[in-house]
């Protein structure tokens, strides 16, 4: 006799597919086998399996057990198919799972790895997993068996049916008498602000906060325009400047997360957090480390990934293999990125805004004013010449680091979220769907439409600077994140003429 009610799921890709996990019983010598290309996390289980039933008082019946995964020829990982696999064989003899099949077109999913004693733990892989599979209509009747030591976690999944089990002996009482579900509200602990009818939510603990840089007014004020829409951004500046401190802080400002948002990002993290990642590698990583890499459908999430509607941070920019910095040409524009490799194809999510810094020359005192710098012309355009100019064009803003304390004026992270906030919700009640920095077609035509002089001044520009067109796009949105923080519907002359300042000129 087969059953084919519980389910699991398998990664193929980015995207979690259906696993059935179906057993069956025959009469011949005893032995207990998986098959449908289990990995040896799965093969283990037969151990884990065993151990656990026999803690809870069942007997192996003298028979041949068979476990099959299906799709068969679907490679599966994890140690949470146990509580499937352990569900199915402690239920023969004790439910007809036929009947209840019967009964409800609802599907069964089994997710948790055991232990010795029958207890069911949690596993990183089971959440992603839970993401993907909820994030499609056939499943929203779909009940979940799952961890209870990860309920707090998992309940903040919108609309997830879950039962919440500490023992194996709880999951077969759980599947025999099901209880009635209750779906809990997903209520994250975040200040949150509504928005064209929709939570946003936001960080209020700044752990970096920009009142304790002193002056670089103009290099703050990059920030906050390039945190309002989401703008690609490069500081240019002697060492200990403020470009990394500066960089740092940007995060606590920038735009508030949805739910949905905040779901996505716990696919990766594995935490609940309003707080967009910020992901800094070093210039030694591999090229497979940032943009990511593919084993059959093992697929490796790079930091261009892992940074994804968040901050990519590139330090001593130059100092970057030039291979790497022409693969991220394709995320800075499409953002995302594909993986291509011979039985794999996989587009990976890389909606990041790109932070880079870098010195004026080798010994980085070109700028300075108290400094001599040590370069010659010929290393100081070497050094430059490691960035090209097609991604120069992929930068939205450019900043000089000005020498030392200019100002006495702070402005600190509140003042700036506060202002971002209102920005923000501007754009929202104009129905503006992406970041101003995303603006295509229609919607840019729309939103960053010129008067008779801006156009001229715009003009003017191109004719003189030789502005490519993806730089005149840029300038644009860059204006109109700068009329937003002012609440303007209409872009100015202020608002282009500051814009055109941040472009750089070859």
């Amino acid at each position: 006799m087969a059953f084919h009610l519980l389910y699991c799921a398998a990664q193929e890709g980015l995207e979690a597919k259906e696993v059935e996990v179906e057993v069956s019983f025959t009469k011949t010598l005893p032995s207990f086998q998986i098959t449908g290309l289990a990995g040896n996390a799965i093969q283990e289980s037969r151990q884990r399996v065993q151990s656990s039933l026999l803690a809870n008082d069942f007997k192996f019946p003298p028979l041949k057990i068979s476990v099959n995964l299906s799709p068969s020829d679907l490679p599966k990982q994890g140690s949470f198919y146990d509580l499937p696999i352990a569900l199915l064989i402690a239920l023969y003899g004790y439910c007809d799972f036929s009947e209840l099949s019967n009964q409800t077109t609802q599907k069964y999913f089994a997710f948790g790895e055991l232990g010795l004693d029958g207890r069911v733990k949690d596993t990183p892989s089971i959440y992603p997993l839970l993401f993907s599979l909820l994030s499609h209509s056939q499943n929203a009747d779909s009940i979940f068996i799952l961890p209870k030591s990860a309920q707090k976690f998992y309940s903040k999944l919108p609309n997830l049916k879950a039962y919440y089990v500490e023992t194996l002996k709880e999951a077969i009482e759980t599947l025999k008498n099901p209880p009635p579900i209750e779906i809990l509200e997903s209520n994250l602990p975040f200040m949150h602000k509504n928005i064209a009818g929709e939570k946003y939510y936001f960080e209020t603990n700044f752990t970096l906060d920009f009142k304790y840089i002193k002056g670089q007014e103009r290099a703050k004020r990059a920030a906050l325009i390039a945190a309002c829409g989401f703008h690609n951004i490069l500081f240019e500046g002697s060492a200990g400047s403020g470009k990394s401190m500066i960089s740092s802080r940007i995060p606590y400002i920038l735009p508030p997360l949805n739910l949905s948002e905040i779901l996505q990002l716990a696919s990766s993290t594995l935490k609940i957090s309003a707080l967009r990642p910020f992901r800094n590698p070093h210039n030694s990583a591999t090229k497979a480390a940032i943009l990511g890499s593919a084993v059959g459908q093992n697929i490796k999430y790079g930091e261009i990934s892992l940074a994804n509607l968040g901050i990519l941070f590139f330090d001593e920019l130059p100092h970057f293999p030039k291979t790497i910095l022409e693969s991220m040409r394709e995320p800075l524009e499409n953002h995302n990125f594909t993986i291509s490799r011979l039985q794999t194809k996989v587009t990976c999510p890389a909606d990041f805004m790109f932070i880079g810094a870098m010195n004026p020359c080798p010994c980085g005192n070109l700028l300075s004013t108290s400094k001599e710098c040590r370069c010659n012309q010929k290393e100081i355009n070497a050094y430059k010449n490691k960035i090209s100019e097609p991604f120069w064009d992929r930068l939205d803003l450019f900043v000089q680091m000005q020498e030392g304390s200019q100002s006495t004026h702070k402005i600190t992270s509140e003042e700036m979220q506060q202002s971002i906030l209102k920005a923000f919700e501007f754009q929202k009640n104009r129905s503006q769907k992406v970041f101003n920095s995303r603006l295509q077609g229609e919607d840019l035509e729309r939103f960053c439409t010129l008067q008779k002089e801006e156009k001229q001044i715009l003009d003017t520009a191109i004719t003189r600077f030789g502005i490519s067109a993806r730089g005149v796009d840029k300038i644009l949105r860059v204006a109109r994140s700068i009329a937003d923080l002012e609440l303007s519907e209409q872009i100015q002359k202020k608002h282009l003429m500051e814009a055109l300042s941040y472009r750089k000129i070859s």
